[in-house]
């Protein structure tokens, strides 16, 4: 029995040793007879069926690096489901190739093969969709890939405009050639190719903006002008037809400038209807009133020297409350603000009414008529009254009343003087510890060249007069008025008023300076003037559209200049929202006169 067993274990390790043995045997025997080249290839054969896909990036990507003609990254955008089937497909295939072959095949498959592929980029669309199955679902994903264009691409020209417009210019002087009433197929052709042309042109402004059959008419009305060159081939008769067309369009430009101009002045010459309709219901409400309930309170602050007097002449009711407003809500003491306002006795109901009805808090107020001046009717009326100008604005004695400041407040000693078409934004207390240095008037200076305030003195007054030009200096720097600050009692020390009465007469003797109260201010403040700060009053937002945000906003003061005032309708869009914010459109008068932002 031991000895069955003993023989069964032999025959089981015998057989255990054949399994083992034969195969190395086997595979030894084989690779002594293939040669290393034979061995490598067939190594290869074996490794290029296992695919992964850090192999196919890497293949890639050593295509497009390698490339000679390849002159950018290929745009193809794959993602991570695209990577996977791309893998799997190569890893499915049944005849594997050498890893080169199955490179080339991968790269060709989604157009990035280098012999042709810069001649593809150039004709190629500047978007390119890439498809490829999802999930293993049979669905696609869609991948949008776009080109960056450049600036010059993006860029909307108006090239082809202004080619068509030739076109039509150059069609109408030929048609002036043609016979009057010719009716002859070339004028009836032209005729068409006109109207067809700028029908075509319309509103656009740019290129993009033009229909897909623009081009196609551009190319008729070319072959039209063809014909009339060979038919109207004197070119000297052209080009002086052309000069004729070119001098009547540049006649036509400045006739519409200068009727825009004149329609921009009658405009702000104009008052708006919702306007007057405020300034009647004021006044009508106004004379319902007893006497007693006209009082305006505080009046006993009126003559108080340390307070903070500011005066506005006007007779426009909303640009005063928009000054009053202004400058009380810029205040860190209001209550120490007193406002003097000057109207002629037409609008003195309405400003008085507005502000019994809207009273300015803690401040005080006080409305004059400069009708009740007595001095001023005795003294300076006949004066006044010889001046003109063809706008009425710059020839009323409201105008000219701040010539005679220390007249109108005899009991202040300084005053703050502001025009009715600003706005007030910061605090300005500071004023009142300016040093004048002996001088009248303190003012932000006008010479600085670039700027929208700009004026130089031979501006505006005539250097060509020997006394003008040997009184005063050409280049002097010149001020703004609409914020200044005025010693009244070194004025009436130097009687400058009267200084201002010489100038005025002899401007009406002879022309020497223009219009309006600015030229007579630089000749009677003429070296009477300190400089302030630029960041106390902006000028330009009546006139200029290139003031710039930072110093609008950064100015204490900002002026609308000009004649586009910020309550009518042809005011400067950008800069109207500071002037509004200090009106209160819910008022049952604004609202019931229409007048709204």
């Amino acid at each position: 029995m031991k000895q069955d067993l003993r023989c069964q274990r032999i025959l089981i390790l015998s057989l255990l040793s054949v399994c083992v043995v034969a195969p190395i045997v086997i595979v030894s025997n084989r690779l002594k007879n293939l040669t290393p080249s034979a061995a490598h290839k067939e190594l290869i054969e074996d490794l290029s069926t296992i695919k992964y896909r850090a192999d196919t990036l890497k293949l890639n990507s050593i295509k497009q690096e390698t490339g000679q003609g390849l002159k950018e990254p290929t745009l193809v955008v794959y993602k991570d489901e695209e990577l996977n089937s791309v893998v799997s497909e190569n890893s499915s295939d049944q005849n594997p190739k050498p890893r080169d072959s199955g490179r080339a095949s991968l790269l060709e498959r989604h157009g990035t093969d280098h012999d042709h592929h810069h001649h593809q980029e150039n004709q190629r669309s500047q978007q390119k969709i890439v498809s490829a199955p999802r999930g293993g679902k049979g669905k696609s994903a869609k991948t949008t890939v776009r080109r960056e264009m450049s600036p010059q691409t993006q860029r909307a020209t108006d090239e082809k405009i202004r080619e068509m417009k030739d076109q039509v210019i150059r069609a109408k002087a030929f048609l002036n050639f043609a016979p009057p009433n010719s009716n002859s197929h070339l004028v009836k052709e032209l005729k068409f190719r006109i109207k067809e042309v700028e029908q075509a042109v319309g509103e656009a402004t740019k290129d993009t903006d033009l229909p897909r059959s623009a081009l196609q008419k551009m190319r008729s009305m070319e072959t039209s002008l063809s014909k009339a060159s060979r038919v109207y081939t004197d070119c000297s008769a052209m080009a002086t037809k052309l000069r004729s067309m070119t001098y009547n369009a540049e006649e036509q430009v400045r006739a519409h400038k200068s009727q825009a101009t004149y329609l921009v002045e009658l405009a702000a010459r104009t008052t708006p209807k919702g306007l007057h309709c405020l300034s009647m219901r004021l006044t009508s409400d106004y004379f319902a009133l007893l006497p007693e309930e006209r009082e305006l309170p505080n009046q006993h602050k009126l003559h108080d020297s340390d307070l903070y007097h500011f005066s506005v002449f006007s007779d426009n009711v909303l640009a005063c409350t928009v000054v009053v407003n202004s400058t009380i809500s810029s205040s860190m003491e209001p209550r120490k603000i007193v406002f003097h306002v000057v109207t002629d006795a037409l609008n003195l109901p309405a400003i008085t009414m507005w502000f019994l009805l809207n009273p300015p808090g803690e401040a005080t107020i006080e409305i004059q008529s400069m009708d009740n001046f007595e001095w001023l009717s005795s003294k300076y009326n006949s004066t006044l009254r010889n001046q003109y100008s063809p706008d009425p604005r710059y020839s009323s004695a409201l105008n000219h009343l701040r010539f005679y400041l220390p007249e109108v407040f005899p009991e202040l000693n300084k005053v703050v003087f502001l025009d009715h078409d600003v706005v007030v934004q910061k605090d300005l207390k500071e004023l009142w510890r300016v040093n004048m240095k002996g001088k009248i008037n303190g003012a932000v200076m006008t010479c600085q060249e670039g700027e929208p305030s700009f004026y130089r003195m031979d501006l505006l007054i005539n250097f060509s007069d020997p006394t003008i030009s040997k009184t005063f200096d050409a280049t002097a720097c010149t001020w703004a008025f609409g914020m200044n600050l005025f010693d009244l009692q070194e004025w009436r020390r130097q009687d400058l008023t009267a200084v201002y009465h010489e100038y005025l007469q002899l401007g009406n003797r002879r022309q020497l300076w223009k219009d309006g109260s600015l030229p007579l201010g630089l000749v009677t403040f003429y070296n009477r003037t300190v400089p302030l700060d630029p960041r106390w009053h902006i000028l330009g937002l009546g006139s200029d559209l290139g003031v710039r945000r930072s110093e609008i906003e950064r100015a204490a003061v900002i002026h609308y200049d000009g004649n586009m005032k910020p309550w009518l309708d042809i005011a400067i869009a950008q800069y109207k929202g500071y002037w509004t914010k200090y009106l209160n459109y819910d008022d049952p008068y604004l609202q019931h006169c229409y007048i709204h932002e």
